[in-house]
């Protein structure tokens, strides 16, 4: 497994505790185009090729359209945020899917499976989520096309689009605001754990009929305006 992030502690920390022979760390802008290329590049020269790849960088970074004195968003907080959740996302996929592509093919027919992380505010953003929203619904709506054109070299390509989840990105912000969050998921109302997260992963993996979809991981919460 090779991690990328841009928090070196906590992903060597992951490394480490896993072993050097199955992980390793890699310090990755995803919206830097050469070191995912470099990243990808020790990957494989590590571990041979890749057959999973699982996308989750993510900002969250509030967006209104407008601020109260009524003046526009500033254009660049906005694509800061886009340009993380989606152009990152899909510079990481790229790369990962054209080593996939060179994979021979497992039961003649799969090469590689991508499962890329939205959010339910993909769906139902709340005021001052226009950024976010925008970025999630973006790699919702990278599934069928891509899923149709690499569907040709074996790559399956698939969503989750989670709830609340005990992240870094929903406990950074702060216990007030999740313990308001908690209060609006539906059954069970709990935060969820990232075991079920990676239970999910691994279904999408395994299932090699499922492709071009977005799983919710939701406990069947829908948010509100605000």
């Amino acid at each position: 497994m090779s991690v990328f992030d841009l928090n070196e502690e906590a992903g060597q920390a992951l490394c480490d505790e896993l072993g050097p022979d199955r992980a390793i760390f890699h310090a990755v802008d995803v919206c830097d185009d050469k070191q995912v290329a470099d990243a990808v590049k020790a990957t494989v020269d590590s571990f041979g090729t890749i057959h999973i790849n699982i996308n989750a960088a993510g900002i969250p970074a509030p967006t209104k359209i407008l601020d109260r004195e009524g003046s526009p968003c500033d254009l660049g907080k906005f694509a800061k945020v886009i340009n993380i959740n989606l152009i990152g996302l899909f510079n990481a996929m790229s790369k990962c899917v054209a080593v996939m592509a060179k994979n021979d093919p497992e039961n003649g027919e799969e090469r590689g499976v991508v499962v890329n992380v939205s959010s339910g505010a993909a769906y139902e953003g709340q005021i001052g989520q226009a950024g976010y929203s925008a970025s999630k619904a973006g790699v919702i709506g990278l599934n069928i096309p891509a899923a149709r054109e690499l569907g040709a070299v074996g790559v399956r390509v698939n969503a989750i689009a989670p709830g609340l989840f005990g992240t870094p990105l929903v406990m950074g912000l702060g216990d007030k605001v999740v313990s308001s969050l908690v209060e609006t998921v539906e059954a069970p109302r709990r935060m969820g754990d990232m075991r079920e997260f990676a239970h999910t992963c691994r279904y999408i993996v395994e299932n090699a009929y499922l492709n071009g979809e977005t799983i919710r991981l939701d406990a069947a919460t829908r948010l509100k305006a605000k």
